[in-house]
């Protein structure tokens, strides 16, 4: 324990920031705060259960927890941390920011950022690492509060210091990262913000987190022996639909096997994961009629784009997101919603393995819960499409992890 440092997982959805530090080697879980019981279960099975990485104090339950209850009912051992915790990381969600759905500057889930500095006060890590969505550098520019930019806030948040001495405040810094840039087959750009505890960077040498991440990237991966830039095709093309069977959590619907690897992407994402069917390789069930549909509109239609509005005519399409994908580039964002994309060559949509890869996850990386879910309970539940969508691409946390690492010293 004393040879890695400490860090608590705020917001911590399915754990893909968890697992880049996890495989780092240099970073040890304290606890984790995630408040969906879907994703905290994914979260448990892969990183407490079976790989032991955090430690878990004995005055927090070991289950599914909402930051405000936290704060709440364990003040006096969230402060008993201070000193203790090298670093909180993660961010709130992102929904009432994201420009991908419709911003809303009253969704109460805005509201964790109190939350998420208010914890911050309490423990006070050496490092605070932040990851939201670009949105959240934006204005909002149509509700009540005219022209409010969330990222501002947060960054003169973590550098107050008040005069009582109390809190020290940190030194912030902020900036937009492309994960394609850091070998993840998809271009997502998130905000990410890096304090360092003021007294801590007032000792150091300062090492510029964004500075050294950049130049830090191309060693990192070829050590991982894998390129810069990673296409659809190098991370998936293993997982055609070319041999099936019975899904093994689900009877009534087929799931793939394993092709052959075909890329070095592909072999790392494996390593020495030895069954036979991927985990969560479920083929949804398309009818006829989809299925001559999606060949149509991926012999005709452009890659990437979402579909002209001739296409939507001729098939009386009403989504607004329908996007055939290239396999010779990374993907656009992915969302939480599968039926937003088309397989680059198949005529259906991906498997939740396939997004797996597109995110980065290590295919030993088990999802639990739901596959999906719709109306009403879309609120409430978060299916293994969500959680992957949600999470932050754990192939770019490890990267962050090993330079946070350098940062503390």
């Amino acid at each position: 324990m004393s040879e890695k440092k400490t860090y608590i997982d705020l917001f911590a959805g399915c754990g893909g920031l968890s697992l880049g530090l996890y495989n780092s080697g240099l970073w040890k879980g304290l606890f984790a705060i995630e408040k969906s019981p879907d994703a905290f279960e994914t979260f448990n099975h892969n990183l407490i259960e079976q790989n032991s990485h955090f430690e878990w104090p004995n005055w927090l339950p070991k289950t599914n927890h909402d930051i405000n209850e936290i704060i709440k009912n364990y003040p006096n051992e969230l402060k008993s941390l201070r000193g203790k915790i090298d670093m909180v990381a993660g961010g709130p969600p992102c929904q009432g920011f994201s420009t991908a759905g419709k911003r809303i500057e009253n969704d109460s889930r805005n509201k964790l950022i109190k939350s998420y500095i208010k914890f911050i006060r309490q423990v006070q890590p050496k490092v605070v690492f932040f990851e939201n969505v670009k949105g959240f550098t934006q204005k909002f520019d149509k509700n009540k509060i005219q022209g409010k930019v969330y990222s501002e806030y947060v960054k003169s948040a973590l550098e107050y210091t008040p005069k009582d001495g109390n809190y020290l405040g940190y030194k912030v810094e902020g900036r937009l990262v492309d994960f394609s840039e850091y070998g993840v087959p998809q271009k997502r750009t998130r905000f990410i913000l890096v304090g360092i505890r003021k007294d801590i960077a007032a000792k150091t040498k300062p090492v510029d987190f964004f500075d050294s991440l950049r130049k830090e990237r191309e060693r990192f991966l070829i050590n991982k022996g894998i390129g810069l830039t990673n296409s659809l095709e190098d991370a998936i093309s293993d997982l055609l639909r070319i041999n099936e069977t019975i899904s093994p959590d689900t009877a009534s619907f087929k799931a793939g096997l394993y092709n052959k690897p075909q890329s070095e992407y592909q072999k790392l994402l494996k390593g020495d994961y030895s069954e036979k069917i991927p985990d969560s390789h479920r083929f949804a069930k398309h009818s006829k009629a989809t299925v001559e549909k999606l060949e149509f509109i991926l012999k005709h239609a452009e890659k990437n784009k979402t579909l002209s509005s001739d296409l939507k005519e001729k098939f009386n399409l009403k989504k607004r997101t329908i996007i055939p994908l290239s396999g010779s580039t990374p993907t656009p964002t992915i969302t939480t919603l599968p039926d937003d994309y088309i397989h680059y060559c198949e005529p259906r949509i991906f498997t939740v393995r396939e997004y797996a890869r597109i995110q980065s996850f290590n295919d030993w990386y088990e999802f639990k819960g739901k596959y999906t879910t719709g109306g009403k309970r879309r609120t409430q539940e978060v299916p293994r499409y969500s959680q992957i969508g949600n999470a932050i691409p754990p192939l770019f946390g490890e990267q962050a992890g090993v330079t946070l690492n350098k940062i503390i010293g």
